[in-house]
């Protein structure tokens, strides 16, 4: 009977996490377009999916969390950022991710920037509010920075 209470308390949280699902940009222009409209500032990803462990672990511990799902869509407009090795990304989404890595000097991952982006004569213009990245304590302590970061509670 134990046995059967945790199968169903585990299946029970899958469908808590999932009925959080959040929406990964990969887009910065979309991204900068939502970010208008909802007066949110957008948060940078600079990952490599198929290869960094501190990427997956950061995902695992806080990403993937129900609390960071609730916290995100209450503040921030999520944009990943991706340098995959194993797999091509489409040529576009390579320019704008190395544009953006240099420009953000990003020279490890995870990296996490969030600013606040428009448009100033077709030019992009960045605000940088802060940047993080891998943070050990789970999602509390992850928010708890990002928080610091972007002054809210």
């Amino acid at each position: 009977m134990k046995k059967i209470l945790l199968f169903v308390f585990i299946l029970a949280g899958s469908f808590v996490v999932k009925g959080q699902e959040l929406t990964w940009n990969t887009n910065l222009d979309k991204a900068m377009e939502i970010s208008k409209s909802t007066n949110k500032p957008i948060m940078l990803f600079f990952t490599g999916s198929d290869w960094c462990g501190w990427c997956k672990r950061l995902q695992n511990e806080v990403f993937f969390k129900p609390e960071f799902a609730a916290w995100a869509k209450s503040h921030v407009v999520l944009v990943e950022l991706d340098f995959p090795r194993n797999h091509p990304l489409a040529q576009d989404l390579q320019v704008q991710n190395s544009q953006l890595q240099q420009f953000f000097e990003v020279q490890g991952y995870p990296t996490i920037w969030f600013v606040n982006a428009s448009k100033v004569e077709g030019k992009t213009s960045f605000e940088k509010l802060g940047n993080t990245g891998y943070v050990a304590g789970g999602p509390t302590a992850w928010l708890d920075g990002a928080n610091r970061i972007l002054n809210t509670k």
